[in-house]
Parts: structure tokens; C-alpha cells; sequence
């Protein structure tokens, strides 16, 4: 459990910085080579020029969470850029994402959908080169040879103001090792096109023939505790109450509606507890060897509150600090574990009624 501070304090959080000296590097190196090309200037100019190009298309194919270029969310989708932004202020688990350019790529070489129905699960060599090098940069830095990772679907028209396509596509938790990686990006793309995303999609008045999908690929976070927290009353309207439902284990009970989570609500002026009710949380996700299951919580838990106030006040804490940085009520997805709050998503709550 973190204590409760300033949200300055809670900035001070972060936990993941990126590198760019390789990459300097590999550009020095590149652009050595191209002026030492034989040949006539314009021969040098050409390569150097078509070079560039190339390595500006292979660095779109993978971004990293908080560089400049994964903010962009025609590239990332809207999930991935969120995070990409919040990642210098919060504590959001480090990761990478397999852009919309990387889908075109594999769209272009006859790939993207296969291991649907099935078909062989493969990648472009090289596409699937550049998931393996960034994989194994994870690995290195969580000191996991294989480290559990969430493969999540980003819409490049996800977590709008107006559409949210909040379980429209698929999300695959505790996936180790590159193979199992590759398949669930593979599954990720192939969810796009699903029966239920693309009526969702003609329901909000998008167009079905752009899909351009982006998967993001973060550290797993083992949650003790996960929970949805509105920094607005979704039911009510009143934008001066946080609402927060929690349970135990991974998310993935909550968001699909199968536990009756505990509710608390939490003014949001000085952050009091002003109301909590403890539901009966018969079911739980948790991880099991290769993926997730849900299980039934232990009997003495299930009439157990998931959350003392404290650390309500901690994920209230930071649903206020994101209404207030992106200027709109949000819904947030976090979890604790080891005693740290994690942010693993943010969006708009695109349906609020006016305040009774």
C-alpha cells in the first residue's frame, strides 16, 4: 500500500525511461557508410536519401512508450499514445508498440490475419526480427529470460471522445516467450475485422475499409488487486464524486462483468471516503502458465474488501490528477501490486449524464 501525497508526488512515480545512444549510434554508422559509398555524389545522395527513408519506415514499425513518435496515435492508436504520454508521469509498466505501419507491412507480404482458423501463425522475417530484438530489450531490462507480457489491441480511432471500443478488441495477459507473442499480435490484427468490432464500428458511424490496427505490448503487471475508477459518477453525472469498483486478481473479471466488484465513493474535492459497498466476489482472473484463468475466489475473501481507504484514496488520487491533466472525466484502469499502483489505461468517459 503507497502512502497518499501531492500529485506532484504521485508524478514523481515513473519508472521507465528510454535510451537513445544506440540509436544515435546506428545513425552515425548508416550515415558514414552512405557518404563513403563509391560512386558519383549524386549515387551517395540516392542511397543516403532511399537509406533514410527506409530506416524512418523501420522505426515506425516498433516504438517504444514515452518516445516523442509513439504520442502519435495514427500510428499507435489511441490506447498506445495515451500511454506513451502519461508514461514520464506515471507509473505506467514499460513496453513497445507494433505500429499501424508494422500491420501495413505485414498486410503487403500476404501476412497480416494468418494463425486465424488454423492457418500457420508467421510474420514477415523481418517484422518479425524487429518483435524478437524488442522483446529481448524487455527481457533484459525486467532481468526475465521469457517476461509475461499483455499484448493489447490499440484502435488508431480508440479511446475518442466519441468511441471508446472498450472490449471491441482482443487482449491477451501473461503471454512469455516470442512465439506466443507473435501469435497474440497475429490475433490482435485478426480481432479487428470480428463480427462484434466492426458492428460496433458501423453503430459509431466509422468507416470499415481503413482499419489500421496497432497492438501494444507491455510488462504484465501480476495485480493483487485491479480496479475501473471514474473520476465522474457514471451513473449520477456528478463530476465532484469518484466512483471505484475493485476485486481481486488480474482486471479481466471486472471488465467482463463476471465478479460483482466493491464499490467506493470517493469525494473528489478533498478525496474522503464518503460510501463503499462490499460485493460478493465469488469469481477471480489470475495468471496461470501460458495465459490467464478465471477461478473462484477463496470464501474468506469474497466478503473481504479488496481495497482498505488508504488505498482507495491512492487510485481516487490518481483519477483526479488525469481529469485534471486531460480536462475531461476519465475513465482509468489500475492495479496494485507488491503495494504499487500501476496506470494501465486511460480514456474519456464518452457517455456521462447530466448531474442529478
Amino acid at each position: 500500500m503507497g502512502s497518499v501525497g501531492s500529485g506532484q508526488e504521485w508524478k514523481s512515480g515513473a519508472i521507465y525511461t528510454r535510451e537513445h545512444d544506440q540509436r544515435a549510434s546506428e545513425m552515425r554508422t548508416v550515415q558514414d557508410g552512405a557518404e563513403g559509398f563509391a560512386g558519383g555524389a549524386a549515387f551517395r545522395r540516392y542511397d543516403w536519401e532511399h537509406t533514410m527513408t527506409t530506416r524512418v519506415e523501420t522505426e515506425t514499425e516498433i516504438l517504444w512508450l514515452g518516445e516523442t513518435a509513439c504520442h502519435d496515435r495514427a500510428l499507435v492508436g489511441g490506447k498506445a499514445a495515451q500511454l506513451s504520454r502519461l508514461a514520464a508521469g506515471y507509473r505506467v509498466p514499460p513496453g513497445f508498440c507494433l505500429t499501424s505501419t508494422a500491420f501495413a507491412t505485414a498486410r503487403s507480404n500476404g501476412h497480416a490475419g494468418t494463425g486465424i482458423g488454423g492457418r500457420p501463425v508467421v510474420l514477415p522475417p523481418s517484422l518479425f526480427g524487429k518483435l524478437t530484438a524488442a522483446y529481448q530489450t524487455l527481457a533484459a531490462r525486467s532481468g526475465l529470460e521469457a517476461p509475461p507480457v499483455a499484448v493489447r489491441s490499440s484502435a488508431i480511432d480508440e479511446d475518442g471522445s466519441a468511441a471508446s471500443f472498450a472490449g471491441q478488441h482482443d487482449t491477451y495477459l501473461n503471454i512469455a516467450g516470442i512465439d506466443a507473442v507473435a501469435e497474440a499480435v497475429i490475433r490482435c490484427w485478426a480481432s479487428f475485422s470480428s463480427e462484434r468490432a466492426l458492428a460496433y464500428r458501423r453503430q459509431q458511424g466509422l468507416p470499415l475499409d481503413t482499419l489500421r490496427p496497432a497492438v501494444l505490448i507491455q510488462h504484465l503487471v501480476v495485480a493483487d488487486v485491479s480496479a475501473v475508477v471514474f473520476s465522474a459518477n457514471p451513473v449520477t453525472g456528478k463530476r465532484d464524486e469518484i466512483v471505484l469498483n475493485a476485486t481481486w486478481g488480474l482486471g479481466e473479471s471486472l471488465v467482463s462483468g463476471t465478479v460483482t466488484p466493491d464499490t467506493y465513493l470517493v469525494r473528489k474535492t478533498d478525496l474522503t471516503v464518503t460510501g463503499r459497498e462490499i460485493g460478493d466476489k465469488q469469481r477471480m482472473t489470475v495468471a496461470i502458465p501460458e495465459g490467464t484463468r478465471e477461478v473462484d475466489v477463496p470464501r474468506l475473501l469474497r466478503r473481504q474488501p479488496a481495497l482498505d481507504d488508504a488505498q482507495a484514496i491512492e487510485m481516487a488520487q490518481l483519477a483526479r490528477s488525469l481529469d485534471e491533466a486531460m480536462g475531461y472525466p476519465v475513465d482509468v484502469e489500475c492495479a496494485f501490486s507488491g503495494g504499487r499502483l500501476y496506470l494501465l489505461q486511460c480514456r474519456p468517459i464518452t457517455r456521462l449524464p447530466a448531474s442529478k
